[in-house]
């Protein structure tokens, strides 16, 4: 031990310094090193489940993205399709109405003509009543004396009857 001494070692406070280490090193280890290992333990656990967390709603977000895609691409859809029938409807509905309106078109000329027929019968009628009551008077008015209206309007009708059948219309 006498080198050590020269060295200006003591052999017992050697001794005791390396107990003292000891004793701080095991003291150390079992208050300090274990709960600040076991607290780091702890903080990368708690940073794993982070992650872990981010990437699950990650990918819950892409999910959601990918879902509202595909809700508007089907709300874009149904939109579409309810255009094309509202579309269709009202031509369907514009077509009944065109068809509608030349069916009563149709029915407004067949009153308007029947109307017509009936009103030129009447105006020929009352042509040919007048003309019978003119060729009576003319005829009195000529022969100076009254004939016997009734006969006389046989006649005209008559004569009217056959220059029809002579000249149709």
């Amino acid at each position: 031990m006498d080198a050590l001494g020269k060295l200006g070692i003591n052999g017992a406070n050697l001794i005791a310094q390396l107990v003292n280490f000891l004793v701080l090193f095991v003291l150390l280890y079992l208050l300090a090193y274990k709960p600040i290992l076991k607290m780091l333990d702890q903080r990368a656990k708690k940073i794993k489940e982070s992650i872990d967390l981010t990437e699950a709603v990650k990918d819950q977000a892409a999910r959601a993205e990918e879902e509202s895609k595909r809700r508007i691409e089907a709300g874009i859809k149904e939109g579409q399709d309810l255009l094309n029938r509202a579309t269709r409807a009202g031509e369907e509905v514009r077509q009944q109405a065109q068809q509608k309106a030349q069916e009563e078109a149709q029915a407004l000329i067949g009153r308007a003509r029947g109307e017509i027929q009936r009103e030129r019968d009447d105006a020929v009628g009352a042509l040919r009543k007048e003309f019978a009551e003119l060729t009576i008077m003319a005829a009195e008015k000529v022969i100076d004396r009254s004939l016997d209206k009734q006969a006389h309007r046989d006649v005209i009708d008559k004569v009217l009857d056959e220059a029809r059948t002579l000249k149709p219309g």
